[in-house]
């Protein structure tokens, strides 16, 4: 499945929904379903600065894609990481790089996220294009 046809994947179980609380729910329950990252990830390295709550992010490169896991302490928060994952995960540096995450947008996460919540998921959004711009600058070189 490509990028685009999941983010509209994303859009269409949104679209279901026309009270914000059902969507925070909806929010939720996907990172309820977001894996536990294995303790050993739990970081100082990996904790992404710009979060109100803690947010760790696992980055490994194999095959030419980024295998991406991400936890946080806030069940929000989680599920958000859990829409991104789904997204970015198992991704080419390129595809990454050249994605325009256009549901955040149609869903209306811009307009319904507090500003703190808002400027860590782009702090979690801009840390995995830096992971993708450091790979593909590796795999360049090599």
């Amino acid at each position: 499945m490509t990028i685009n046809e999941i983010q509209q994947e994303i859009i269409d179980e949104f679209s279901i929904y026309d009270d914000w609380m059902d969507k925070y729910a909806y929010i939720i329950e996907q990172g309820n379903q977001l894996a536990l990252l294995d303790e050993k990830y739990k970081t100082p390295e990996n904790i992404i600065q710009g979060c109100q709550s803690r947010v760790w992010l696992q980055a490994d490169y194999i095959d030419g894609k980024l295998y991406l896991q991400a936890e946080s302490d806030a069940v929000i928060v989680k599920g958000l990481l859990a829409l991104v994952l789904r997204v970015f995960n198992e991704r080419t540096p390129d595809e990454i790089l050249t994605t325009d995450l256009r549901f955040m947008k149609e869903i209306g996460l811009t307009e319904h996220l507090s500003p703190t919540r808002s400027n860590g998921l782009l702090s979690v959004i801009r840390q995995i294009r830096f992971y993708a711009m450091a790979y593909k600058a590796k795999e360049e070189k090599s």
